[in-house]
């Protein structure tokens, strides 16, 4: 009797160690979501403010793509997010925000640097956070999607460093 009751209480903690476990991982799941959702809100809104408000007509076409590729990914995890029933935020982050109040305030070249710049510091972000999930993520299915997508956040990140050479960010990077 004593060995019958010591075994399900040692069953009982493995269970909860486990759930608490389980909790955790769905938990770094719903923070990808969130930070992604926000990232992707966050591009859209602040490259349509490039669009209208760059100089540089190559900031302009960065900006255009990066509506469009960010517009499609953000529609590829909502299809996933509804699946899986996880919540999506639906505005982009207070930093975010303060940074597209901030551009809508500069123009001509200036503009041009700081969008520039926050493309670079952005995408650098996102790429860390893809190469964890795909590394890291419990949920198979957003880590299968963060491994397919994060060549082309590479791809953004390496476009976002050329044009912040060209309309003379970072120097030297």
């Amino acid at each position: 009797m004593k060995r019958a009751l010591f075994c399900a209480a040692l069953l009982a903690a493995c269970l909860s160690a486990q759930a608490r476990d389980d909790k955790a991982k769905d938990a770094s799941d719903q923070d990808f979501v969130n930070k992604v959702t926000q990232s992707d809100l966050a591009e859209i809104n602040i490259s349509r403010i490039a669009v209208k408000s760059a100089s540089d007509a190559d900031v302009k076409k960065f900006a255009q793509k990066m509506i469009e590729d960010h517009t499609k990914t953000s529609k590829e995890l909502l299809e996933l997010v509804n699946k899986k029933q996880y919540k999506a935020p639906s505005r982009m982050d207070a930093e975010h925000d303060r940074m597209a109040k901030k551009l809508a305030t500069l123009s001509g070249a200036e503009f041009d640097r700081a969008y520039a710049a926050g493309q670079v510091k952005d995408h650098e972000t996102a790429v860390a956070l893809f190469e964890k999930q795909s590394k890291d993520g419990k949920d198979e299915d957003l880590k299968a999607w963060a491994k397919k997508t994060l060549p082309h956040l590479r791809e953004h990140l390496k476009m976002a460093r050329e044009l912040d050479k060209k309309v003379g960010g970072a120097k030297g990077k």
